[in-house]
Protein backbone atom coordinates (compact mmCIF):
# COMPACT_ATOMS: atom_id res chain seq x y z
CA UNK A 1 0.00 0.00 0.00
CA UNK A 2 1.35 3.41 -0.90
CA UNK A 3 0.98 6.71 0.95
CA UNK A 4 -1.79 7.87 -1.40
CA UNK A 5 -4.04 5.01 -0.33
CA UNK A 6 -3.09 5.30 3.34
CA UNK A 7 -3.73 9.05 3.25
CA UNK A 8 -7.21 8.57 1.79
CA UNK A 9 -8.08 6.26 4.68
CA UNK A 10 -6.94 8.81 7.26
CA UNK A 11 -8.52 11.75 5.43
CA UNK A 12 -11.98 10.12 5.54
CA UNK A 13 -11.78 9.96 9.35
CA UNK A 14 -10.43 13.48 9.86
CA UNK A 15 -13.47 15.56 10.65
CA UNK A 16 -14.17 17.19 14.01
CA UNK A 17 -17.21 16.02 15.89
CA UNK A 18 -18.56 16.85 19.31
CA UNK A 19 -18.74 13.99 21.77
CA UNK A 20 -20.16 16.05 24.62
CA UNK A 21 -20.24 19.66 25.73
CA UNK A 22 -16.59 19.31 26.77
CA UNK A 23 -15.03 16.78 24.39
CA UNK A 24 -14.38 16.60 20.67
CA UNK A 25 -12.85 14.00 18.41
CA UNK A 26 -11.52 13.64 14.92
CA UNK A 27 -9.71 16.86 14.08
CA UNK A 28 -6.73 14.59 13.40
CA UNK A 29 -6.92 11.01 12.17
CA UNK A 30 -4.15 8.47 11.71
CA UNK A 31 -3.71 5.38 9.59
CA UNK A 32 -0.82 3.00 10.00
CA UNK A 33 0.28 0.03 7.94
CA UNK A 34 1.89 -2.93 9.69
CA UNK A 35 4.50 -5.35 8.42
CA UNK A 36 1.69 -7.91 8.06
CA UNK A 37 -0.17 -5.64 5.63
CA UNK A 38 -2.94 -4.60 8.01
CA UNK A 39 -4.17 -1.03 8.40
CA UNK A 40 -5.23 0.38 11.75
CA UNK A 41 -6.83 3.75 12.26
CA UNK A 42 -7.58 6.15 15.06
CA UNK A 43 -8.75 9.67 15.77
CA UNK A 44 -7.69 12.14 18.40
CA UNK A 45 -9.90 12.89 21.38
CA UNK A 46 -9.60 16.41 22.76
CA UNK A 47 -10.77 17.34 26.24
CA UNK A 48 -10.25 20.54 28.23
CA UNK A 49 -8.57 18.71 31.12
CA UNK A 50 -5.81 17.08 29.01
CA UNK A 51 -7.18 13.57 29.35
CA UNK A 52 -7.54 13.09 25.60
CA UNK A 53 -5.05 11.45 23.28
CA UNK A 54 -3.62 11.63 19.80
CA UNK A 55 -4.87 9.84 16.71
CA UNK A 56 -1.57 7.96 16.43
CA UNK A 57 -2.05 6.61 19.97
CA UNK A 58 -5.54 5.43 19.05
CA UNK A 59 -4.32 3.69 15.89
CA UNK A 60 -1.43 2.11 17.79
CA UNK A 61 -3.82 0.85 20.48
CA UNK A 62 -5.99 -0.81 17.82
CA UNK A 63 -2.88 -2.41 16.34
CA UNK A 64 -1.70 -3.73 19.71
CA UNK A 65 -5.19 -5.03 20.52
CA UNK A 66 -4.98 -7.05 17.29
CA UNK A 67 -1.65 -8.56 18.37
CA UNK A 68 0.72 -6.49 16.23
CA UNK A 69 3.42 -3.93 16.99
CA UNK A 70 5.54 -3.42 13.85
CA UNK A 71 4.64 -0.36 11.75
CA UNK A 72 6.00 0.22 8.25
CA UNK A 73 4.07 3.38 7.24
CA UNK A 74 2.20 6.07 9.15
CA UNK A 75 0.02 9.01 8.15
CA UNK A 76 -1.52 11.54 10.52
CA UNK A 77 -4.03 13.76 8.72
CA UNK A 78 -5.52 17.03 9.92
CA UNK A 79 -8.79 18.15 8.39
CA UNK A 80 -8.30 20.80 5.69
CA UNK A 81 -4.49 20.78 6.16
CA UNK A 82 -3.29 17.35 5.08
CA UNK A 83 -0.47 15.34 6.62
CA UNK A 84 0.96 16.50 9.93
CA UNK A 85 3.97 15.19 11.85
CA UNK A 86 3.36 13.10 14.96
CA UNK A 87 4.11 14.86 18.22
CA UNK A 88 7.09 13.86 20.34
CA UNK A 89 4.97 11.75 22.68
CA UNK A 90 3.62 9.76 19.72
CA UNK A 91 7.08 9.32 18.23
CA UNK A 92 8.40 7.91 21.49
CA UNK A 93 5.38 5.63 21.98
CA UNK A 94 5.72 4.10 18.52
CA UNK A 95 9.41 3.46 19.17
CA UNK A 96 8.68 1.92 22.57
CA UNK A 97 6.09 -0.48 21.10
CA UNK A 98 8.67 -2.03 18.81
CA UNK A 99 12.22 -0.73 18.33
CA UNK A 100 12.09 -1.84 14.69
CA UNK A 101 9.53 0.94 14.19
CA UNK A 102 12.49 3.30 13.79
CA UNK A 103 12.40 2.22 10.13
CA UNK A 104 8.72 3.22 9.83
CA UNK A 105 8.16 5.76 7.06
CA UNK A 106 6.12 8.79 8.12
CA UNK A 107 4.37 11.06 5.63
CA UNK A 108 5.06 14.73 6.37
CA UNK A 109 3.95 17.92 4.60
CA UNK A 110 7.33 18.13 2.85
CA UNK A 111 7.87 14.45 2.07
CA UNK A 112 8.68 11.23 3.87
CA UNK A 113 11.03 10.63 6.79
CA UNK A 114 11.68 7.62 8.97
CA UNK A 115 10.75 7.57 12.63
CA UNK A 116 14.49 7.40 13.37
CA UNK A 117 14.94 10.74 11.60
CA UNK A 118 12.08 12.25 13.61
CA UNK A 119 13.35 10.80 16.88
CA UNK A 120 17.14 11.09 16.72
CA UNK A 121 17.80 11.14 20.48
CA UNK A 122 15.74 8.49 22.19
CA UNK A 123 15.50 8.51 25.95
CA UNK A 124 16.79 4.96 26.41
Amino acid sequence: MDFTELSKIAEKLAYPRALSESAEAGSVAAALLTDKGNVYTGVCIDTPCSMGFCAEHAAAAAMVAAGESRIVKLVAWKEAEGPVPPCGRCRELLYQLNHENLACEVLLPGGVKTLAQLLPDRWN
